[in-house]
């Protein structure tokens, strides 16, 4: 059955690494969770058929929302950012966090719009893979 997308949420640790404290990024419209496997082509001449092999798993995370300046969560991944750290993101669905990665913040850009809300993006990469919760 489908989810109404309103049901997922990111979060950004804003305690320590080893007791994390997660918080909802604030005021977001909208993620996206991307998730690939590189190709490797192992075809050979004596086939017409392509063989492909599993290559390189790569993650990464788009996160659109309102800016919100005094946001604990947006504060952490701006601090990430700013001096080139790794943030822990957690994956939240019906109120559970289910995954959690550390990632790169990539990209932040931030619109100031006349007369218009203020909007922040946030691209991040996951470093080394998700972490499924309680396994």
């Amino acid at each position: 059955m489908s989810m109404n997308g309103s049901n997922l949420l990111i979060l950004a640790n804003v305690g320590t690494p080893e007791t994390p404290a997660y918080q909802v990024v604030g005021c977001q419209r909208g993620a996206t969770i991307d998730e690939q496997t590189a190709e490797i082509d192992a075809s050979c001449k004596s086939s017409r058929n392509k063989r492909v092999l599993p290559g390189r798993y790569s993650s990464s995370i788009s996160l659109d929302g309102l800016y919100v300046p005094d946001d604990a969560a947006f504060q952490a991944l701006r601090d990430a950012n700013r001096n080139g750290e790794l943030v822990l993101i957690a994956r939240e669905e019906f109120g559970e966090v289910l995954e959690t990665a550390n990632c790169l913040v990539t990209a932040m850009p931030q619109a100031f719009p006349d007369q218009d809300v203020a909007t922040i993006s946030v691209s991040l990469t996951v470093d080394d893979g998700w972490t499924v919760v309680g396994s």
